[in-house]
């Protein structure tokens, strides 16, 4: 094992980290979840030196206490968010104040103890107004690009999913996206899902294998987690302080709820059905609606074990969906055209999914100085995936379960200048996909000249069959020094031990390919996997992850704030640096005529087991400023920015692929056809077409006379680095009464993003025979005695510009209001199309993404609005509304029309001439009934794209044959749209 000098710093620093929290008394608070108040005391109009302050968590009993300094400043870190009494001591005169603190805020509080009114400093108004749960104070000198999602917009504002980071695009620069197949994702600017990171209770929530960026997130209609154990929550969508890790996309950090003094309860059940909505345009088209049902139900309990002591809060939710899906044929193809015998496998059927989410948290308080979290998630999901919304009929559907267990274990202590919050966490995350049908699939195709055969329809067995999961613990502790005037120190470090594990078997059930016009009993080409004697198809790696932070919020003076900081991750992966190339494969790469002078060095991807080194540069500093420009200094407008560097990581279902193909091979084989021709002589994949081959011992056959050959080989670059993004943002907070402003001005690239590419090449070492895009890859010229070779190289790139403009006017019970307005401009391009929008990660049309131009990204609109807003209407009933309107998305076209033939064909960015691409308005009423005790009961409806606005989604994207223009090219060529219709849900509820 080789230990870099470079590590070696890092994990001595580690270790230089720790030591003071074991040695000096320490505060202990969450670094990316807890609040700090701090101000100043004052009496009888100057600075009250050495005064007594103390918080007091209202709900839980929880308190601190400090001393001011000689001007009357004082400093209290760690407190979990909620509602405070503050209580003042000075000069024998006494002061208190409640307040509402939110989520990983700073909020600044300055207390007169006689004769004053204390004031908010990010707030005009004075706290005289303050109810019983407390004057919600505003952040507003903070570098970061950052909003809150409150409690009371995650009850109260119209969802279905209950997903609860579906309430993440009342931000600026953020999508929550759900797809026409019920599965959602969360991102932010121009980078893919994969990008962001979920911090719950200060636990990053990462998906190490599979894509999504949360764990479970990969293709769900599932929840992260129950909403109803959620309090409130943050989203970054740049400029993050350096305690965040694994992410280069936006950071949510949410804090769970917890038991109180009192025993409080909650149940609720919500429904809706087929004959609750609207139906779908190809239910119209159909004349017959078909049975669908979306159910969710839950119910949470909580409050004291021993008052003021120990506490307790447990959730339990349900969803159970059973969605229609349409079966649509690809590449335009009409539906009415297909042969009878497949026509009738096309149209509506229902897709199932259940999932239960529980959750249990258990909080001891043995005294001021300490905090002790005992929480517990376990998820369990059932899933049919991968048929319809697209040409795979129902037969071709996948069995998918989504399990997930986190066990987090958390001691905050709390001393002089000190504070340090340990974290030990467990994580056993799994997904499993199975095929539907246990028999050998058939894909009816199409060719358009040279081009690669063009999928129309999918019917039998899916090829799917993978087993992924990640399971380990980690160490984290966060420690705070702020007994140096004007500074608070920060640092962290993390030790994570996971083995991420990849069991995948595609073609599982042998793939036969079939010409709409040639033949559909006559197959010209099929695709089947086998596995090697002695090979392993489980790959397993167990990685080692390090990180370390240093961070620095200095306050210059009253006005400049400097926030300065560094992190360093490493981690390693045995199962990337301990590889070696088998050697038959070494030899036939090295006697491999073709690529001996061609674009590429064939030993930068042989290992050895002993030339590879995880990456080891991953620096990421990180600045940032606040500067309060306001007359009288009280923070109520502020310009802020920042730059900084963020890295992620590579994702293990990429990296395993390498071993992966030595153990379970893909092969393929072309059967001689008129159609296309090929010959059995000379191709070693080419095979007169028998009868004999739908037989699985023929394949079996054909597999064991030559293991190696067709089969595809995927190598990786020895020098892999890891994707990272360079954020730069320019704003200004501004609050005007009650209303809080916002405008930021921001540059995000994202780099080194991992992909696959062709490394075949014609015997003259070109990868090209005549210049064209689709005809002319050497994809028959693989390795000798092997199949195809593909490499894996870092180069997917992302550019984004952005203007962000914010405006909230928080919901208050004076008030009975509040609403939302978030806008975002994107002028966002990428190096590779669908990169942000589906991950993209295979570039076949040309060497390299070396020197390729940039498109306009693909699914992010130019211009976004999301408002809300949540009201007190009479007889005691709350309305609510979510807005959202988006421009149209870019799509990818393929361009013919402008190329001199098809073999020279070119892809562009393109988006269809309308004006919105999504308009969807929801509403909500809701009416609580009290009985004079604490049961109440309450009854809310729902109603989802009020307009029963059509945001259709399926476009002509084929611009037509050399000099021949396709007349209905960007127009609408389908019935699929983005769900929902008009959608009415039932709601009933009961607290005690």
């Amino acid at each position: 094992m080789k230990y870099p000098n470079i590590r070696k710093c890092a994990l001595a620093a580690m270790i230089g980290a720790l030591a003071p929290a074991m040695y000096f008394p320490t505060d202990s608070y969450a670094q990316s979840t807890s609040a700090t108040l701090r101000g100043q005391v004052t009496a009888g109009g100057t600075a009250a030196a050495n005064a007594q302050v103390q918080v007091r968590n209202t709900a839980t009993g929880l308190s601190r206490s400090v001393t001011a300094d000689a001007g009357g400043s004082y400093f209290i870190p760690g407190l979990p968010p909620g509602t405070y009494e503050v209580t003042v001591l000075a000069g024998g005169q006494a002061g208190s104040r409640t307040v509402q603190l939110r989520i990983g805020q700073t909020a600044t509080l300055d207390v007169p103890v006689a004769g004053e009114q204390a004031q908010a400093s990010s707030d005009a108004t004075t706290l005289e107004s303050i109810t019983v749960t407390g004057t919600r104070i505003e952040e507003t000198k903070t570098s970061e690009v950052a909003n809150y999602v409150s409690q009371k917009q995650i009850d109260a504002l119209p969802q279905a999913s209950r997903n609860f980071l579906a309430f993440a695009d009342t931000v600026p620069g953020v999508q929550f996206i759900t797809s026409a197949n019920g599965t959602s994702q969360l991102r932010s600017g121009a980078q893919s899902s994969n990008a962001i990171n979920v911090f719950i209770d200060g636990v990053g929530q990462k998906n190490y294998v599979l894509k999504g960026g949360v764990s479970g997130q990969d293709q769900s209609r599932g929840n992260p987690f129950p909403q109803s154990a959620i309090g409130e929550y943050k989203v970054i969508t740049s400029n993050y302080k350096a305690e965040y890790d694994q992410i280069s996309g936006a950071a949510v950090t949410a804090v769970t709820k917890s038991g109180t003094n009192e025993f409080h309860g909650d149940f609720f059940w919500d429904r809706t059905a087929d004959g609750w909505r609207a139906s779908t345009p190809t239910e119209l088209a159909n004349g017959e609606k078909v049975e669908s049902v979306d159910e969710q139900y839950g119910v949470t309990f909580g409050g004291p074990i021993v008052k003021d002591l120990l506490h307790f809060f447990v959730a339990y939710e349900n969803k159970s969906i059973v969605s229609p899906r349409d079966v649509i044929p690809g590449e335009s193809y009409a539906i009415e055209d297909l042969p009878p015998e497949l026509r009738e496998q096309t149209g509506v059927f229902n897709a199932p999914f259940d999932s239960d989410l529980y959750f249990g948290k258990l909080s001891l308080i043995p005294g001021d100085e300490h905090l002790v979290e005992l929480t517990f998630r376990k998820r369990l999901e059932t899933d049919s995936q991968g048929a319809g919304n697209g040409p795979n009929v129902s037969s071709f559907a996948s069995n998918t379960d989504n399990t997930e267990t986190r066990v987090d274990l958390r001691y905050q202590f709390s001393g002089l200048n000190w504070l340090n919050d340990a974290h030990l966490t467990y994580e056993d995350a799994t997904r499993i996909g199975l095929p539907a049908v246990n028999e050998f699939g058939r894909q009816y195709t199409i060719d358009r000249g040279e081009r690669e055969r063009l999928v129309v329809l999918r019917t039998g067995g899916s090829a799917d069959y993978q087993d992924k999961g990640q399971e380990g613990y980690s160490f984290q502790n966060d420690l705070s020094y702020f007994g140096l005037e004007g500074h608070t120190f920060k640092t962290g470090i993390k030790y994570k031990q996971v083995k991420v594990r990849a069991l995948e078997q595609i073609n599982y059930n042998p793939q036969y390919y079939y010409s709409l016009e040639e033949s559909l009993t006559i197959p010209t080409r099929v695709e089947f996997g086998a596995t090697l004697p002695g090979g392993n198809p489980a790959i397993e790696s167990d990685n080692k992850q390090y990180g370390i932070y240093f961070q620095d919020d200095w306050d210059v003076t009253d006005r400049l704030t400097l926030n300065l900081g560094v992190r360093y991750d490493y981690e390693e992966t045995p199962a990337y640096t301990d590889f070696e190339t088998p050697p038959d494969l070494v030899e036939a790469l090295r006697n491999w005529a073709n690529i001996q002078d061609t674009d590429y060095d064939i030993e930068d991807y042989i290992s050895t087991g002993s030339n590879r080194d995880n990456f080891d540069g991953a620096f990421a500093p990180r600045f940032g400023f606040s500067y309060d420009i306001s007359e009288d200094a009280d923070e109520s407008r502020v310009i802020f920015g920042g730059a900084g560097r963020s890295y992620d990581r590579n994702l293990f279902d990429y990296l395993q692929l390498e071993q992966a193909r030595f153990g379970f091979v893909r092969y393929a084989y072309d059967f001689n056809s008129p159609i296309r021709p090929c010959d059995p002589a000379t191709q070693t994949t080419c095979v007169n077409w028998d009868e004999s081959f739908y037989d699985p011992a023929a394949l079996a056959e054909l597999a064991a006379a030559n293991p190696n050959v067709g089969g595809e080989i995927d190598l990786l670059n020895n020098d892999l680095k890891v994707p990272y993004s360079d954020q730069f943002s320019l704003g200004i907070r501004d609050t005007w009464g009650d209303w809080n402003v916002s405008g930021t001005i921001s540059h995000v690239e994202s780099k080194d993003g991992v992909y696959y590419r062709l490394g075949n090449r014609f015997a003259d070492g070109e990868f090209r025979d005549n210049g064209g895009t689709y005809g002319g890859q050497p994809w028959g010229q693989p390795i000798p005695g092997y199949g195809s070779l593909i490499l894996l190289d870092n180069g997917v790139e992302t550019r984004l510009n952005s203007v962000l403009l914010s405006a909230e006017k928080p919901y208050t019970e004076a008030s009975g209001w509040g609403v939302t307005f978030a806008y975002t401009y994107s002028d966002s391009s990428e190096n590779r199309q669908n990169a942000a929008a589906t991950d993209e990660h295979y570039f076949f049309d040309y060497p390299t993404l070396e020197g390729q131009p940039f498109y306009p990204s693909i699914g992010i609109p130019k211009h976004r609005l999301v408002a809300t807003g949540i009201y007190d209407l009479p007889w005691g009933i709350t309305g609510s509304a979510k807005l959202v309107l988006a421009t149209p998305n870019y799509l990818t076209a393929t361009n013919c029309y402008d190329a001199p033939d098809n073999a020279n064909c070119f892809f562009e960015s393109v988006k269809p001439d309308t004006t919105f691409g999504q308009k969807q308005l929801d509403l909500a009423l809701e009416k609580v009934f009290y009985t004079g005790t604490d049961f109440s009961f309450r009854i809310r409806g729902d109603v989802f794209n009020v307009t029963n606005a059509r945001n259709y989604t399926s476009y002509e994207t084929w611009k037509g044959d050399p000099g021949v223009y396709n007349e209905d090219y960007l127009t609408r060529n389908g019935d699929a749209i983005l769900l929902p219709t008009r959608t009415f849900k039932l709601t009933f509820g009961m607290s005690w």
